[in-house]
């Protein structure tokens, strides 16, 4: 496959491709149980430059903002709420030329670790929807830590501190509510400590290898690149994505990603990387990345906004990973969850 940058491209593939503009907003890295959002969003658009560049005229001119760069938060201030209804409905240029793949990020950690330990994606579901009723807020809060820092590249504590901490707060959770079908489902994952240790000692040898050479399991920008690549080569088509630039985009990453979409039979021909701003296409991905975030959340928290999430609902791409079901009904109108890694083979998640 070709990877292509600012400073030139290596065998150009043969043909047309079809090219697709992406952005995301909400990333923590690593840190998705404690940082600043609880959704992440990724969103791609189809849209001749000319055209998107007119649209972000468009936008400029009816915000009249004198900011150099405009960003969602312009769209999603209630002074501009017209504008922002006009860039997502019918009448919109984005409309039917944009794709949003969203990820609940309590609902991928549990996914992830379910993934790794047991192999079986169909736990992650119902141990997810059963957790937080069976163990209570902070109990469910503190499996979610600790299920994070096992899963996260990062650590400099004790080697074994991670695998301790996860299996103390499992075993704990389990004693307090004995019965639950919740904790039944812990009991499988208190069996395979062994594929813990075996992770994290992976973890450690490819520690001394360069870190962006170490595909991570927690960040859920590469599968959702991987989602988005699928869903616009449907019907055989072969996709080029232009991507803003992202530290986490390094040669070795963008490799898995190519590799991954090949065991899928996706036809991806390639990753551009540039500056959104250099790209009319990538900040209007940009714009519904970020605005999508923001409805998620708020429909996720209980405070979502009726016209706001009814009009993102078309955009909203049904492999999102999304466990609550309340909300991913409103947000798509289809109560089934989605779980990622039924789909995205961990088997490239550690450096070879």
């Amino acid at each position: 496959m070709t990877v292509k940058h600012e400073d030139g491209e290596r065998e150009a593939p043969a043909g047309a491709l079809l090219e697709i503009a992406c952005d995301e907003s909400g990333s923590d890295g690593e840190n998705l149980t404690g940082g600043n959002t609880d959704v992440f969003a990724h969103a791609s658009v189809r849209l001749p430059v000319v055209s998107a560049a007119g649209s972000v005229q468009e936008i400029r001119d009816r915000i009249r903002s004198p900011a150099e760069e405009y960003k969602a938060n312009h769209l999603l201030r209630e002074k501009h709420r017209a504008v922002l209804e006009w860039l997502l409905g019918p009448s919109g240029p984005i409309h039917g030329h944009a794709h949003v793949h969203l990820t609940e990020k309590a609902f991928f950690v549990v996914d992830r670790v379910v993934g790794l330990l047991l192999g079986d994606p169909a736990e992650a579901l119902p141990l997810f929807r059963e957790g937080r009723r069976a163990f209570g807020e902070d109990g469910w809060r503190e499996f979610l830590r600790a299920a994070n820092r096992l899963l996260r590249i990062r650590y400099d504590g004790e080697p074994a501190e991670p695998v301790d901490a996860f299996f103390r707060t499992v075993d704990a959770l389990r004693r307090a509510h004995p019965g639950t079908d919740a904790a039944a489902r812990l009991d499988r994952l208190a069996a395979v400590r062994p594929r813990a240790d075996a992770y994290r000692a992976r973890l450690l040898d490819a520690r001394v290898l360069d870190g962006p050479a170490l595909i991570p399991v927690l960040n859920p920008l590469l599968p959702a690149i991987v989602t988005t690549a699928a869903h616009w080569s449907a019907g055989g088509r072969t996709v080029r994505l232009v991507h803003d630039r992202q530290n986490m985009l390094t040669p070795e990453r963008i490799a898995w990603i190519e590799e991954a979409a090949r065991l899928r039979g996706i036809g991806f021909g390639g990753l551009t990387l540039v500056a959104a701003r250099q790209d009319p296409r990538v900040q209007l991905a940009d714009f519904l990345a970020g605005i999508a975030r923001k409805i998620a959340s708020d429909e996720l928290n209980g405070r979502g906004d009726p016209v706001l999430t009814a009009l993102l609902r078309p955009y909203v791409g049904t492999a999102s990973v999304w466990g609550d079901e309340r909300s991913w009904t409103l947000l798509t109108r289809n109560g089934d969850g989605a779980a990622l890694s039924a789909n995205i083979n961990f088997r490239g998640y550690i450096a070879r």
